[in-house]
């Protein structure tokens, strides 16, 4: 059967393409695919523009990016200061660590004041912070004799004795005055090898007596109800010798105090400078069977050549105040041997 033109015979029964189609097929020229128009879908909404910023072209994500990092810094410096301003003194250099934190303590309420105010929260907190043990109180303050000793540059000696409470600052100069009593003179005299000086032996009813710890002593007889005696005594000084005279007489009389009732203080009347030496007078209060009482007492000390300084020492009590006098005799009695 003839399907083809001008007699050609078909391919139907064959099932194969005509050689003019295959000849066509392979001669055209495939349908090209543009990419510049890419297919629209319905589906996805169209891009919205690129949002520009005020500041030139940037895009705003780096703006946004620029004031992040521009808050950051801010908040770390920030944070860095109030750090700085509430860390304690262990934060900084040569501080302590600090404590517990103490409660006030109670004040004595001032005048007109009825009531003291509720204790607020923060006030308990504290109270119970201040039950630490290792809350500590804050130390006194000097006394203004202790900070003048500091000021002059002033041993560490002088400086105890000043803190000692049973030694005042001491007095302006002033001379020893006539001491109530009689006047008794004498001639004779009482030479001390030991501390390189001589002074007054005064006449009846002193009367030397057993000289040690000391290297001459004189004594009155006992008074009675009284635990301290009457005693005229010489020696060097038993304490360390200090650039000023005066402090070393300072120093001589606080160690007398070893003479006197545990509870004596003193209580300066003269404070005078003496050829080669110084000269503190002063009373001894004390108590005997719960009554005030007080003995009238000088220390001297004296320069000698080549060995440590002189030391004399005279009291008196005051149930033997008729003998005061007898004071102003010794010490003006002194002299180098």
């Amino acid at each position: 059967m003839l399907d083809g033109l001008d007699g050609t015979p078909g391919t139907r029964g064959t099932g194969s393409a005509p050689t003019y189609v295959t000849a066509e097929a392979a001669t055209s020229e495939l349908p090209r695919v543009a990419l510049d128009d890419p297919p629209k879908s319905p589906v996805s909404p169209p891009r919205s523009p690129v949002k520009k910023s005020r500041i030139g072209d940037l895009p705003m994500r780096v703006i946004y990016r620029i004031l992040a990092v521009v808050t950051a810094v801010v908040v770390a410096a920030v944070a860095a200061v109030v750090g700085f301003v509430y860390s304690g003194p262990s934060d900084q250099p040569g501080g302590e660590a600090s404590g517990p934190i103490a409660a006030p303590s109670a004040a004595t309420p001032s005048p007109g004041v009825s009531s003291p105010p509720a204790p607020s929260p923060l006030s308990s907190a504290s109270s119970s912070l201040s039950a630490s043990p290792s809350a500590s109180a804050i130390p006194p303050s000097p006394s203004p004799a202790v900070s003048a000793a500091h000021a002059q540059g002033r041993s560490a000696a002088v400086v105890a004795a000043l803190a000692d409470p049973r030694v005042p600052g001491l007095p302006r100069d002033k001379r020893l005055g006539r001491l109530p009593g009689k006047e008794y003179k004498t001639k004779r005299r009482l030479q001390d090898a030991k501390s390189g000086v001589s002074l007054a032996r005064l006449g009846k009813p002193w009367k030397t007596h057993g000289a040690s710890p000391f290297s001459t002593k004189q004594v009155l007889p006992k008074a009675k109800g009284v635990p301290t005696r009457a005693m005229l005594v010489s020696c060097p000084v038993p304490i360390k010798v200090q650039e000023s005279p005066k402090d070393t007489a300072l120093l001589a009389a606080r160690w007398t105090l070893n003479h006197h009732p545990g509870d004596a203080r003193i209580g300066w009347t003269a404070s005078q400078r003496i050829k080669g030496g110084w000269v503190l007078a002063y009373r001894v209060k004390y108590e005997v069977k719960g009554k005030p009482r007080f003995s009238m007492a000088a220390v001297a000390v004296t320069e000698v050549p080549g060995a440590k300084p002189a030391m004399v020492f005279v009291t008196i009590p005051d149930a033997q105040r008729k003998r005061w006098r007898d004071i102003n005799t010794a010490i003006s009695s002194i002299r180098l041997k």
